[in-house]
């Protein structure tokens, strides 16, 4: 796949640097943490979880069919040659013209199937209508009966009382990631039994975690999802997060979060108002990740051949 266009080093190399600077600022507080020795189990869950480390975000990729320009001749010759690390970088090469580009061919010969995948999912989870009525209650049945809890954090009603919300409400949850965690007396309580096949057939675009899933698959893309994307699919999944565990069965008042308390009325409403927020929110980002997966599956299956990717190369 030829680069459709060629960003001039100036642009790009500002457009780096923004990048750099909201991705330092969207993990000042992690990065805090870390250097204490400190956790945080609402927000920490997105680098524990997914994993996910700083850096990785701070690396800047303009995305599949975006060429970068080397400096002008008399340009700053302080300014470091990027471009020759870049053409190092996996799944990159330098073009004649000494532009450096993705080899999407190389990214798929390694990724091909995953990318399909993914696609696939987006594909239909995008074309549903929303679910609104699970009220998040994948956490509850992640403690459903059971004493010894994922977070260390104390339960807001306690456990008997937790349990009862549990029993009194139907468990709708439709993603596998979030049912494997069900603890074994609230799995045959759930109306449907996901499994890893068969998530293509259950995500629906209501579900805070298929929201939450879209850094993931942002991640998986790799070079060919551009920086913005990704920084706002962080974005949206930390957010997210805070619901999913204001929510849940846990006392989260100490770290700052008021609870939605869903087994009454106004929680029950409260919860569904944000999480339709959510899923209004998600379906953009959704669509601008199936503009880059769509163009991936449509390359041409020699692409790599043809702009012979270089044989070293690292990171992502």
């Amino acid at each position: 796949m030829s680069a459709d266009r060629t960003l001039p080093a100036p642009l790009w190399r500002a457009a780096a640097a923004a990048h750099a600077a909201r991705a330092d600022a969207l993990t000042a507080a992690r990065r805090e943490r870390a250097g204490r020795g400190l956790s945080d189990p609402v927000e920490d869950f997105l680098f524990e979880y997914y994993p996910l480390r700083p850096a990785r975000l701070r690396r800047w990729h303009p995305g599949a069919g975006t060429a970068l320009a080397p400096d002008a001749p008399g340009g700053d010759p302080a300014a470091p040659d990027d471009l020759d690390a870049r053409s190092r970088w996996r799944w990159h090469h330098r073009r004649a013209d000494g532009s450096v580009t993705l080899d999407v061919g190389a990214l798929m010969a390694d990724r091909g199937d995953g990318v399909r995948w993914i696609h696939d999912l987006l594909t239909r989870t995008a074309a549903r209508t929303p679910q609104l009525g699970c009220l998040g209650l994948h956490e509850w049945a992640m403690v459903y009966r059971q004493e010894r809890h994922r977070h260390p954090l104390s339960l807001r009603l306690g456990q008997s009382a937790t349990d009862a919300v549990v029993e009194g409400h139907p468990l709708r949850c439709t993603h596998f990631d979030a049912f494997r965690f069900f603890t074994g007396p609230a799995r045959p309580l759930n109306r449907d039994q996901p499994e890893r096949a068969t998530q293509p057939a259950l995500e629906q675009p209501g579900c805070l975690h298929a929201s939450m899933d879209l850094l993931k698959h942002a991640m998986k893309l790799g070079p060919a999802c551009p920086g913005d994307l990704l920084l706002d699919t962080f974005e949206l999944a930390r957010d997210v997060r805070v619901l999913d565990m204001r929510a849940s069965p846990y006392d989260v008042a100490a770290l700052g979060h008021d609870p939605v308390a869903i087994e009454t009325a106004a929680g029950r409403a409260e919860y569904v108002r944000l999480q339709r927020g959510f899923a209004e929110r998600a379906a953009p980002l959704r669509d601008r990740l199936l503009e880059v997966t769509g163009r991936l599956v449509a390359a041409p299956a020699d692409v790599g051949a043809r702009t012979g990717a270089p044989a070293r190369a690292t990171g992502t």
